[in-house]
């Protein structure tokens, strides 16, 4: 496709042109003659096509009348949908080229980039094949579609073949190649890739935080950042959405005002997705009220954005909040999708709405025709267990039309703990067991609920079958945000810097805490030992430890912010409300699974952890 002069009123559409004036500029061109040349036709069509995806069966319309349709004009047809939601049709044109002319390597390209939005393997294969057929995988540009096509499949390895293939790899095809390794999760590659490059453009930066942030390597993408910004390099939209990503993952709630702040200085244009992504951080850190003012400041809401505010108020605790904003929701007219009722069964469950928790979930299918997923019924699962209907519970997951997955059982079995039901919990574990056989949870959950009931020797059959699997505890974890700097407490690690301080202040706080009345809740001790010797190992946990750095360390008025990557024990839900309450700290973590915002002696959890 060399470049062709456009012709003056051609030239006039763009991005920004309505469909009355494309209309208009279609009646002059007609009465001037000038689509009587099929090249200009082409032209017109390109034009049209790409200015707006709303325009795109106006242009094959325009394309139907011409007696020749040229090469030009069917690869700007392929190009225009496969950027579009409908990727597929692209193919319409291919078939179309293949009975009157020769593709070209821009056809093969432009197909390329069809199945990368199609994500079809099968069609993918197919398509490369071509490209070896007709000649052109040694083109430059199809050799880095290829790379794009199979990062979007999830083939590393198809990756690595093509980019070994490639004799001189130019920059736009090594940025691709960080792009797909970052995107597949091989960031150590990625890495090495991004740091060998002479020079790096914005989307190769962008790649690399983001491929640190969705493996979870969430300060690598913080650092990167940084440099980023130190080595000048101009900072968008893309760049902010992983850096917000990153900040949501460590919980670090300052790190995320400052990308907040940084985003309204430079004047980077809020889209959806970065208002969305805006919303879900403020929301994950614990703060609501912000989260929410985000969400009635954004001048465009999608169906994500109000999905993720609805979680945000589920995961926090506050049931019916989420339920009157679904209402609003749509008193506005915004359909709901799957996501959406994930996020209101969550709500309904954490508040124990059991009958209207069920009526959202008949109305998936009866209002909205939606086919509830495993995700769902893993929700009602969860609604009418932590509301004590075990044996519902237990018949809505045999009534399942697909297998449940262990955390279905996983619902039960926490329940059953609450509840007392040794029978169901040791069902539940079994099951849980049987799906996943290294899920140490099922263990340890199955582990508490023997211990609670004194039988020690389940404990250590328990113990023992462990050990003979080879399946280990998952060390305790707890993060937590201090002046901008994150800190990392693991249970019984003595690695923190003032470690020594921290030990110290937790004798008092211990001291305070027995004074008011505490006594260790010891259950989630999987050892026969005195209770002395639990209540030390108690002491321990990485949560008790962040308690403590963040009394010592944030000003009282600042609540103590906690991310932990396990359940909180019994314990520690204890001493944390009584925490609250003896020094006036509201203390907000974030477990494997919900919130907990405890103040004055309470927490957001109504007694279900």
């Amino acid at each position: 496709m060399s470049r062709i002069v456009k012709h003056p009123v051609i030239a006039l559409l763009d991005s920004g042109t309505t469909f009355k004036e494309v209309r208009q500029i279609h009646a002059k061109l007609l009465v001037d003659g000038t689509l009587n040349d099929d090249h200009l036709v082409g032209q017109f069509v390109k034009a049209v096509a790409l200015s707006d995806q709303k325009h795109l069966d106006y242009a094959n319309r325009i394309l139907d009348r011409s007696d020749k349709p040229t090469l030009f004009a069917l690869n700007s047809m392929i190009r225009a949908h496969c950027k579009s939601p409908v990727p597929e049709k692209s193919f319409d044109f291919y078939r179309k080229i293949l009975r009157y002319l020769k593709p070209d390597n821009y056809t093969v390209n432009f197909l390329v980039q069809a199945c990368t939005g199609l994500g079809m393997r099968e069609t993918g294969l197919q398509v490369h094949g071509t490209t070896i057929r007709r000649g052109f995988d040694n083109d430059p540009h199809v050799q880095t579609g290829l790379i794009s096509l199979y990062a979007e499949l999830g083939c590393p390895d198809s990756c690595h073949k093509v980019f070994d293939s490639v004799s001189c790899p130019d920059f736009v095809c090594r940025t691709a190649m960080v792009t797909a390794c970052a995107r597949c999760g091989d960031v150590g590659f990625a890495r090495k890739l991004f740091e060998e490059m002479p020079e790096k453009d914005p989307v190769a930066w962008n790649a690399m935080i983001s491929g640190y942030a969705q493996v979870g390597e969430s300060r690598e993408a913080l650092d990167l950042f940084h440099l980023m910004q130190l080595e000048g390099v101009k900072v968008n939209a893309v760049s902010m959405i992983s850096v917000l990503s990153a900040c949501t993952q460590l919980g670090a709630l300052d790190q995320g005002r400052w990308a907040h702040s940084y985003i309204e200085r430079n004047k980077i244009k809020i889209t959806v997705r970065l208002g969305t992504t805006l919303v879900d951080l403020y929301a994950k850190c614990g703060d609501m009220n912000k989260a929410m003012e985000v969400f009635w400041g954004l001048e465009e809401k999608n169906v994500y954005t109000w999905s993720s505010a609805l979680n945000g108020f589920a995961m926090n605790g506050f049931g019916e909040k989420c339920l009157d904003l679904f209402s609003l929701m749509k008193r506005d007219g915004v359909t709901p999708n799957a996501v959406t009722f994930v996020s209101v069964l969550r709500g309904c469950s954490v508040v124990g709405l059991v009958d209207e928790g069920q009526r959202h979930f008949d109305s998936m299918r009866d209002e909205f025709g939606i086919e509830p997923q495993l995700d769902h019924y893993g929700c009602l699962v969860d609604l009418y267990a932590r509301a004590g209907h075990l044996e519902e519970a237990v018949r809505i997951i045999q009534r399942m039309p697909m297998k449940p997955h262990a955390a279905v059982w996983s619902s039960v079995l926490h329940a059953s703990r609450m509840y007392k039901n040794l029978e169901l919990g040791v069902l539940a574990s079994k099951k849980m067991l049987e799906l996943e056989t290294t899920n140490h949870g099922a263990y340890v959950m199955l582990s508490n609920i023997y211990a609670e009931s004194d039988n020690w020797e389940n404990v250590s059959h328990v113990r023992q079958s462990m050990k003979s699997r080879g399946v280990k505890k998952e060390p305790g974890c707890s993060v937590m945000e201090v002046n901008g700097e994150v800190h990392e407490f693991f249970v019984g690690d003595k690695s923190h810097p003032r470690y020594t301080e921290i030990e110290a202040f937790w004798k008092e706080i211990s001291r305070r805490l027995r004074l008011a009345g505490y006594k260790a809740d010891t259950s989630p001790v999987m050892f026969d030992i005195d209770e002395e010797e639990k209540e030390d190992a108690l002491c321990l946990h990485s949560e008790k430890a962040a308690i403590a750095f963040g009394i010592m360390s944030l000003k009282e008025d600042v609540p103590i912010r906690i991310v932990k990557n396990l359940r909180v024990c019994g314990d520690c839900h204890q001493v944390s409300m009584m925490i609250s309450k003896i020094f006036g700290r509201e203390i907000i973590v974030r477990d494997r699974n919900r919130f907990h915002h405890f103040k004055d002696g309470h927490c957001s959890c109504n007694g279900f952890w």
